[in-house]
Protein backbone atom coordinates (compact mmCIF):
# COMPACT_ATOMS: atom_id res chain seq x y z
CA UNK A 1 0.00 0.00 0.00
CA UNK A 2 1.79 3.11 -1.17
CA UNK A 3 2.59 6.04 1.59
CA UNK A 4 1.58 10.04 0.88
CA UNK A 5 5.81 10.08 0.90
CA UNK A 6 5.87 8.10 -1.93
CA UNK A 7 3.75 10.69 -3.89
CA UNK A 8 6.83 13.18 -4.52
CA UNK A 9 8.96 10.88 -6.11
CA UNK A 10 6.40 9.25 -8.49
CA UNK A 11 5.76 12.64 -9.72
CA UNK A 12 9.08 13.55 -9.88
CA UNK A 13 9.37 10.02 -11.73
CA UNK A 14 6.84 10.82 -13.88
CA UNK A 15 7.99 14.94 -15.00
CA UNK A 16 11.51 13.13 -15.58
CA UNK A 17 9.75 10.76 -17.90
CA UNK A 18 7.85 13.24 -19.77
CA UNK A 19 11.25 15.23 -20.28
CA UNK A 20 13.11 12.07 -21.19
CA UNK A 21 10.62 11.96 -24.01
CA UNK A 22 10.01 15.24 -25.11
CA UNK A 23 13.84 15.42 -25.60
CA UNK A 24 13.88 12.29 -27.31
CA UNK A 25 11.16 13.09 -29.56
CA UNK A 26 12.92 16.62 -30.27
CA UNK A 27 15.78 14.61 -31.22
CA UNK A 28 14.22 13.03 -33.79
CA UNK A 29 12.53 15.61 -35.25
CA UNK A 30 15.56 17.58 -35.66
CA UNK A 31 17.50 14.45 -37.11
CA UNK A 32 14.42 13.90 -39.72
CA UNK A 33 14.92 17.72 -40.58
CA UNK A 34 18.57 17.21 -41.14
CA UNK A 35 18.09 14.07 -43.07
CA UNK A 36 15.44 16.00 -45.38
CA UNK A 37 17.41 19.14 -45.90
CA UNK A 38 20.06 16.90 -46.84
CA UNK A 39 18.11 15.52 -49.80
CA UNK A 40 16.86 18.32 -50.56
CA UNK A 41 20.20 20.13 -51.34
CA UNK A 42 21.73 17.18 -52.57
CA UNK A 43 20.80 18.11 -56.42
CA UNK A 44 22.10 21.50 -55.57
CA UNK A 45 25.24 19.94 -54.07
CA UNK A 46 25.54 17.91 -57.10
CA UNK A 47 24.89 20.52 -59.88
CA UNK A 48 27.80 22.31 -57.89
CA UNK A 49 30.35 19.95 -58.08
CA UNK A 50 29.74 18.85 -61.74
CA UNK A 51 30.12 23.10 -62.64
CA UNK A 52 33.91 22.70 -61.04
CA UNK A 53 34.79 19.30 -63.17
CA UNK A 54 36.05 19.47 -66.40
CA UNK A 55 33.44 18.44 -69.11
CA UNK A 56 34.51 14.60 -69.36
CA UNK A 57 34.47 14.64 -66.05
CA UNK A 58 31.23 15.06 -65.15
CA UNK A 59 29.48 11.55 -66.37
CA UNK A 60 32.75 9.96 -65.74
CA UNK A 61 32.28 8.68 -62.00
CA UNK A 62 28.44 8.06 -61.35
CA UNK A 63 29.37 4.06 -62.03
CA UNK A 64 30.79 2.68 -59.80
CA UNK A 65 30.32 4.99 -57.51
CA UNK A 66 34.00 6.01 -55.29
CA UNK A 67 34.80 9.26 -53.21
CA UNK A 68 35.52 11.07 -56.66
CA UNK A 69 31.60 10.80 -57.16
CA UNK A 70 31.14 13.42 -54.50
CA UNK A 71 34.52 15.07 -54.55
CA UNK A 72 35.86 16.11 -57.61
CA UNK A 73 39.69 15.70 -58.17
CA UNK A 74 39.93 18.13 -60.90
CA UNK A 75 38.81 21.07 -60.44
CA UNK A 76 37.96 24.24 -63.34
CA UNK A 77 36.78 27.45 -63.20
CA UNK A 78 35.95 27.38 -67.00
CA UNK A 79 32.34 26.52 -66.84
CA UNK A 80 31.51 29.70 -64.69
CA UNK A 81 33.77 31.96 -67.25
CA UNK A 82 32.07 30.63 -70.42
CA UNK A 83 28.68 31.26 -68.63
CA UNK A 84 29.30 34.70 -67.58
CA UNK A 85 31.16 35.64 -70.61
CA UNK A 86 28.20 34.68 -73.08
CA UNK A 87 24.45 36.09 -73.93
CA UNK A 88 23.43 34.24 -70.24
CA UNK A 89 24.89 37.13 -68.28
CA UNK A 90 21.85 39.80 -70.23
CA UNK A 91 19.33 36.53 -69.45
CA UNK A 92 19.86 36.94 -65.66
CA UNK A 93 20.33 41.18 -66.05
CA UNK A 94 16.27 40.04 -67.51
CA UNK A 95 15.45 38.10 -64.86
CA UNK A 96 16.70 40.47 -62.25
CA UNK A 97 14.48 43.49 -63.29
CA UNK A 98 11.75 41.39 -63.58
CA UNK A 99 11.82 40.26 -60.57
CA UNK A 100 12.10 43.46 -59.19
CA UNK A 101 9.22 45.29 -60.87
CA UNK A 102 6.83 42.83 -60.20
CA UNK A 103 7.90 42.87 -56.75
CA UNK A 104 7.35 46.62 -56.50
CA UNK A 105 3.95 46.22 -58.59
CA UNK A 106 3.04 43.26 -57.00
CA UNK A 107 2.83 44.97 -53.79
CA UNK A 108 1.13 47.61 -54.48
CA UNK A 109 -1.46 45.74 -55.72
CA UNK A 110 -1.96 43.13 -53.92
CA UNK A 111 -1.44 44.98 -50.11
CA UNK A 112 -4.42 47.37 -51.99
CA UNK A 113 -6.74 44.63 -53.05
CA UNK A 114 -6.02 42.45 -49.47
CA UNK A 115 -6.67 45.75 -47.67
CA UNK A 116 -10.18 45.96 -49.49
CA UNK A 117 -10.92 42.67 -48.97
CA UNK A 118 -10.43 42.75 -45.11
CA UNK A 119 -11.39 46.25 -43.94
CA UNK A 120 -13.76 47.52 -46.84
CA UNK A 121 -17.54 46.88 -46.45
CA UNK A 122 -17.69 46.15 -50.28
CA UNK A 123 -21.16 44.16 -52.04
CA UNK A 124 -19.88 40.37 -52.91
CA UNK A 125 -16.44 40.64 -51.15
CA UNK A 126 -16.81 37.13 -50.11
CA UNK A 127 -17.47 35.90 -54.03
CA UNK A 128 -14.30 38.09 -54.80
CA UNK A 129 -12.20 36.26 -51.79
CA UNK A 130 -13.63 32.70 -53.16
CA UNK A 131 -11.92 33.86 -56.89
CA UNK A 132 -8.82 35.22 -55.32
CA UNK A 133 -8.27 31.85 -53.07
CA UNK A 134 -9.20 29.42 -56.27
CA UNK A 135 -6.69 31.38 -58.53
CA UNK A 136 -3.53 30.24 -56.51
CA UNK A 137 -5.05 27.13 -56.53
CA UNK A 138 -5.11 26.66 -60.35
CA UNK A 139 -1.60 25.63 -62.04
CA UNK A 140 -0.89 28.80 -64.23
CA UNK A 141 0.33 26.39 -67.26
CA UNK A 142 -3.19 25.78 -67.84
CA UNK A 143 -4.14 29.29 -68.54
CA UNK A 144 -1.05 29.88 -70.22
CA UNK A 145 -1.57 29.69 -73.78
CA UNK A 146 -5.21 31.02 -74.05
CA UNK A 147 -3.46 34.44 -71.88
CA UNK A 148 -0.61 34.25 -74.59
CA UNK A 149 -3.20 34.62 -77.59
CA UNK A 150 -4.48 37.80 -75.61
CA UNK A 151 -0.81 39.66 -74.96
CA UNK A 152 -0.29 38.55 -78.55
CA UNK A 153 -3.40 40.85 -79.50
CA UNK A 154 -2.43 44.00 -77.21
CA UNK A 155 1.35 43.86 -78.95
CA UNK A 156 2.92 42.46 -75.59
CA UNK A 157 4.84 39.89 -77.41
CA UNK A 158 8.69 40.54 -76.74
CA UNK A 159 8.52 43.02 -74.05
CA UNK A 160 9.25 42.77 -70.36
CA UNK A 161 5.60 44.25 -69.57
CA UNK A 162 4.58 40.85 -71.27
CA UNK A 163 6.52 38.79 -68.77
CA UNK A 164 5.96 41.15 -65.64
CA UNK A 165 1.90 41.11 -65.99
CA UNK A 166 0.94 37.43 -65.12
CA UNK A 167 3.18 37.99 -62.05
CA UNK A 168 1.93 41.22 -60.59
CA UNK A 169 -1.41 39.92 -59.28
CA UNK A 170 -0.61 36.85 -57.24
CA UNK A 171 -3.64 35.06 -55.25
CA UNK A 172 -1.65 33.82 -52.74
CA UNK A 173 0.17 37.35 -51.56
CA UNK A 174 -3.44 38.24 -51.66
CA UNK A 175 -4.65 36.23 -49.23
CA UNK A 176 -1.70 35.99 -46.94
CA UNK A 177 -1.80 40.31 -46.47
CA UNK A 178 -5.44 40.06 -46.26
CA UNK A 179 -4.85 37.36 -43.08
CA UNK A 180 -2.40 39.52 -41.62
CA UNK A 181 -4.24 42.78 -41.96
CA UNK A 182 -7.33 40.90 -40.42
CA UNK A 183 -5.07 40.88 -37.46
CA UNK A 184 -4.62 44.26 -37.01
CA UNK A 185 -6.94 46.00 -34.29
CA UNK A 186 -9.90 47.68 -35.59
CA UNK A 187 -9.84 50.26 -33.27
CA UNK A 188 -6.91 51.77 -35.14
CA UNK A 189 -9.15 52.36 -38.32
CA UNK A 190 -11.94 53.69 -36.24
CA UNK A 191 -9.94 56.17 -34.98
CA UNK A 192 -8.19 57.52 -37.60
CA UNK A 193 -11.56 57.67 -39.36
CA UNK A 194 -13.14 59.94 -36.46
CA UNK A 195 -9.87 62.05 -37.17
CA UNK A 196 -10.96 62.25 -40.31
CA UNK A 197 -8.34 60.38 -42.19
CA UNK A 198 -9.77 58.30 -45.47
CA UNK A 199 -9.65 54.93 -46.09
CA UNK A 200 -6.22 55.23 -48.15
CA UNK A 201 -4.67 57.49 -45.76
CA UNK A 202 -5.58 54.42 -43.40
CA UNK A 203 -4.49 52.12 -45.31
CA UNK A 204 -0.87 53.88 -46.14
CA UNK A 205 -0.23 55.60 -42.78
CA UNK A 206 -1.59 52.87 -40.01
CA UNK A 207 -1.65 49.44 -42.29
CA UNK A 208 1.40 49.74 -44.23
CA UNK A 209 3.89 50.91 -41.36
CA UNK A 210 2.73 47.72 -39.32
CA UNK A 211 2.95 45.21 -42.12
CA UNK A 212 6.72 45.10 -42.77
CA UNK A 213 6.82 41.06 -42.37
CA UNK A 214 3.65 40.51 -44.53
CA UNK A 215 4.79 42.80 -47.10
CA UNK A 216 8.66 41.24 -47.17
CA UNK A 217 7.00 37.25 -47.00
CA UNK A 218 4.36 38.90 -50.20
CA UNK A 219 7.38 40.24 -51.81
CA UNK A 220 9.19 36.30 -51.31
CA UNK A 221 6.15 35.03 -52.50
CA UNK A 222 5.80 37.65 -56.06
CA UNK A 223 9.85 36.92 -56.07
CA UNK A 224 10.51 33.32 -56.87
CA UNK A 225 7.18 33.08 -58.81
CA UNK A 226 8.71 35.12 -61.41
CA UNK A 227 12.16 34.02 -61.09
CA UNK A 228 11.49 30.47 -61.09
CA UNK A 229 8.99 31.12 -64.32
CA UNK A 230 10.13 29.17 -67.08
CA UNK A 231 6.79 28.35 -69.19
CA UNK A 232 5.77 31.57 -69.50
CA UNK A 233 8.64 33.62 -70.32
CA UNK A 234 9.43 30.86 -73.12
CA UNK A 235 6.18 31.42 -74.63
CA UNK A 236 5.67 35.25 -74.49
CA UNK A 237 9.42 36.47 -75.38
CA UNK A 238 10.88 34.46 -77.66
CA UNK A 239 13.55 37.20 -78.70
CA UNK A 240 17.16 36.43 -77.61
CA UNK A 241 16.83 40.24 -76.07
CA UNK A 242 14.10 39.00 -73.78
CA UNK A 243 14.90 35.73 -72.49
CA UNK A 244 15.03 35.43 -68.73
CA UNK A 245 17.75 33.29 -67.14
CA UNK A 246 15.48 29.92 -66.66
CA UNK A 247 15.04 30.07 -70.22
CA UNK A 248 18.46 30.89 -70.83
CA UNK A 249 20.15 27.84 -68.66
CA UNK A 250 17.70 25.18 -71.13
CA UNK A 251 20.01 26.39 -74.51
CA UNK A 252 22.68 24.78 -72.98
CA UNK A 253 21.34 21.32 -74.20
CA UNK A 254 21.20 21.41 -77.81
CA UNK A 255 19.02 18.80 -79.77
CA UNK A 256 22.48 16.89 -80.51
CA UNK A 257 24.73 17.55 -77.65
CA UNK A 258 24.97 19.34 -74.30
CA UNK A 259 27.24 20.81 -72.67
CA UNK A 260 26.71 19.95 -69.40
CA UNK A 261 29.43 21.85 -67.42
CA UNK A 262 28.06 25.55 -68.76
CA UNK A 263 24.80 23.83 -67.60
CA UNK A 264 25.34 22.96 -64.21
CA UNK A 265 27.14 26.15 -63.97
CA UNK A 266 23.87 28.05 -65.37
CA UNK A 267 21.79 25.98 -62.74
CA UNK A 268 24.43 27.15 -60.19
CA UNK A 269 24.08 30.60 -60.48
CA UNK A 270 19.99 30.51 -61.20
CA UNK A 271 19.56 28.59 -58.23
CA UNK A 272 22.17 30.44 -55.38
CA UNK A 273 20.18 33.82 -56.31
CA UNK A 274 16.70 32.78 -54.24
CA UNK A 275 18.74 30.78 -51.85
CA UNK A 276 20.51 33.66 -50.76
CA UNK A 277 17.33 36.13 -50.47
CA UNK A 278 15.34 33.62 -48.63
CA UNK A 279 17.87 33.00 -46.27
CA UNK A 280 18.25 36.80 -45.91
CA UNK A 281 14.70 37.15 -45.17
CA UNK A 282 13.73 34.17 -43.43
CA UNK A 283 12.97 35.23 -40.33
CA UNK A 284 10.65 38.02 -41.44
CA UNK A 285 8.54 35.09 -43.63
CA UNK A 286 7.94 33.12 -40.83
CA UNK A 287 6.96 35.95 -38.25
CA UNK A 288 4.48 36.64 -40.95
CA UNK A 289 3.10 33.17 -41.38
CA UNK A 290 2.84 33.30 -37.22
CA UNK A 291 0.43 36.37 -36.88
CA UNK A 292 -1.40 36.23 -40.23
CA UNK A 293 -3.90 33.88 -39.09
CA UNK A 294 -4.90 35.82 -35.73
CA UNK A 295 -7.77 37.65 -35.58
CA UNK A 296 -8.59 40.81 -33.61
Amino acid sequence: MSTTSDMPVREQTRKESGTFGHERTSRLVLMGAVVVGAVSMAPLYWAFISSLRPGQDILKYLSPLSIWTFIPNRLTFSNLVNVLDGPFGRSMFNSVVVALVTIVLGLVICSMAAFALAKLRLPGKSVIFSIVVVSFLIPFDAIAVPLLTLFRQVGLQNTYLGIILPGVGNGFAVFMLRQFFLGIPAELAEAARIDGLGWFGVFARIYIPLSGPALISAGLILFVFQWQAFLWPLLIAPDPSYKVAAVATADFAGQFSTDFGSLFAATVIVSIVPLIVLLVFQRYFTASMATSGTKE
